[in-house]
This record gives C-alpha cells, sequence and structure tokens, in this order.
C-alpha cells in the first residue's frame, strides 16, 4: 500500500522561494544570469522562482535521466541540451532535488566546459542521505535528511509531480 507523508505545505515551500529569490536578486545584480532548469523536476519551482527574482534574466532547459523507480541507474544521460549560448553568462543550475550529487557533478562539468563566467547550484531540496559525491549547493530551500521525496515536481514513475506540496512516499 503506497503511503504519502506530508512534510512541507505550499505555503512553506512559496515562502522559502521568495527569500531564495531575494537573495538571488541581489547576488546577480548587473550579472548576466541565465536559469538553467534540469527537467523534468524543476519545472514547477523554476516556474515559481524566474517570477521572484526581481533582476532581468534568461532561462534555458537541459533534461538529464539518471533514475529507475526510486533508484539512482549510477550513470547520467543527457536528453535535451541548453539553446541558448552561454559562454560569459552566470549559469545557476536550478534543480527539484540534490540527492547523490552525480547527476550535478556531471551536469557542472559539463557546463565549465561552455566558459561560463560562473556556475552555481541552486535547488528546491538538499538531501544527504544517499549523497555519493561532493557537491556545493549554493542557494537551498530545504535540507532534508532521508525519505523518497514526491510533490511540486519531484516524482515516482512520473507520478504525483503534480502535487502541490511535498510528501515523503512510503511504498
Amino acid at each position: 500500500m503506497t503511503k504519502l507523508i506530508p512534510m512541507i505545505s505550499a505555503e512553506e515551500i512559496q515562502i522559502k522561494i521568495k527569500y531564495a529569490a531575494e537573495l538571488i536578486s541581489r547576488d546577480y545584480k548587473n550579472k548576466k544570469l541565465v536559469l538553467v532548469g534540469i527537467l523534468k523536476g524543476s519545472i514547477i519551482f523554476l516556474s515559481d522562482l524566474t517570477r521572484e527574482i526581481t533582476i532581468e534574466h534568461e532561462i534555458d532547459l537541459v533534461g538529464t535521466s539518471s533514475y529507475s523507480g526510486t533508484e539512482t541507474t549510477g550513470s547520467i544521460k543527457f536528453t535535451k541540451l541548453p539553446d541558448i549560448q552561454l559562454e560569459g553568462k552566470d549559469i545557476l543550475i536550478v534543480e527539484d532535488i540534490v540527492d547523490t550529487g552525480t547527476t550535478l557533478t556531471a551536469l557542472m562539468r559539463y557546463f565549465q566546459t561552455l566558459k561560463p563566467a560562473s556556475v552555481k547550484i541552486c535547488a528546491l531540496i538538499n538531501k544527504n542521505e544517499r549523497r555519493e559525491l561532493p557537491i556545493d549547493v549554493h542557494y537551498s530551500c530545504f535540507d532534508i535528511e532521508k525519505g523518497f521525496i514526491v510533490g511540486y515536481g519531484l516524482d515516482y514513475n512520473e507520478k504525483y509531480r503534480n502535487l502541490p506540496a511535498i510528501f515523503d512516499l512510503k511504498l
């Protein structure tokens, strides 16, 4: 029997996003900021975050795949590369959840080859339970120690992304 245990309310999410957007707007003032969302999970977070950022910025998307069910496959496959020129720009990778660190480590390496001014990470959730690689999350809305998290863009086999809050999925 599948069970959803509430963890973070929709209201709490919006408060944290507004705060992160304030920090980003301050830190990237007068810079060439590009938010790069990681498909598919970051779409809802990216949409809310971009509307709260008060400085001019661009948006792009990349696609990666590394999960099968609740387990990571251990390898990263790019399914979509950026469309806009990123050389000399400040890239802020927008991710739904930082878990093992494998995907973001591969993305950081890839983006560095594009000669950006900088590359940093903004995550809705920074989860350390299964962290395999050290990764510096510059902006984190929530730090969570454990659980299989769904809702607000995060999924289990493409389900639960539509939930307005965040839940721990118990299978």
